[in-house]
């Protein structure tokens, strides 16, 4: 086996190896997205609650930040410095999303007819609900799925919770399909497999891919 042969020392090429953690890529822009319009901005602040804590600040400002953060898959760090800082914005975020803004967004969102002004934001309250999701829980991915605005889910419906279909679950004839297994031991082992289906589909994924996030627009 021919093997290459070694250069004189002061020659040779030091390697060197990066330590710690790679950079993170910068976060992408997923959905078309400008500063709002006077029209859009006069619909939004229908449902912006009245009396807000924390200092005053430029409503309609912050929610320009915290659309413009919503859509991408990036933290609140990454915020360009012409939207303000990302740590206030963050905070104002999680307080308008305590006061249920996002609850009442996505129910506006639903009774308004295509083509209105509140359509036209969709996809930026759509996945500003997505971030909502940490702090609200189940009861805003139950909300989304019975209003049919899959897009304010975290990922495909198949890879999240569905609370609904835990309830339809407990009311399964659980218990007295298991005192039918002495006669029908088939059917039974079949009916447990079903329920364990339904119980991963009920449950979502543990955790749902950065790549899938992104892609499920």
């Amino acid at each position: 086996m021919r093997t290459r042969p070694l250069l004189p020392p002061e020659l040779r090429e030091p390697r060197i190896y990066p330590r710690g953690p790679r950079p993170r890529r910068p976060a992408w822009i997923l959905v078309p997205y400008h500063r709002m319009t006077d029209a859009q901005w006069t619909i939004l602040s229908i449902y912006l609650p009245r009396s807000a804590r924390g200092r005053p600040c430029d409503m309609r400002a912050r929610m320009d930040a915290i659309f413009r953060v919503a859509v991408t898959e990036g933290a609140w760090h990454e915020l360009p410095a012409a939207y303000g800082k990302g740590r206030s914005v963050a905070r104002h975020f999680q307080r308008l999303t305590h006061a249920g803004l996002w609850e009442r967004l996505l129910e506006a969102l639903a009774a308004s007819p295509p083509g209105s002004v509140l359509r036209e934001m969709e996809g930026w309250i759509c996945r500003a609900a997505r971030r909502a999701i940490r702090m609200r829980g189940v009861g805003l991915i139950a909300l989304a799925r019975r209003l049919g605005l899959l897009r304010a889910l975290p990922g495909p419906p198949f890879m999240v919770a569905d609370p609904d279909l835990s309830q339809i679950i407990r009311r399964l004839p659980v218990a007295q399909r298991f005192r039918r297994w002495d006669r029908d031991r088939g059917a039974t082992l079949e009916f447990i497999r079903g329920l364990k289906s339904l119980h991963a589909l009920a449950g979502g994924r543990g955790s749902i891919p950065r790549v899938v996030r992104e892609t499920w627009l």
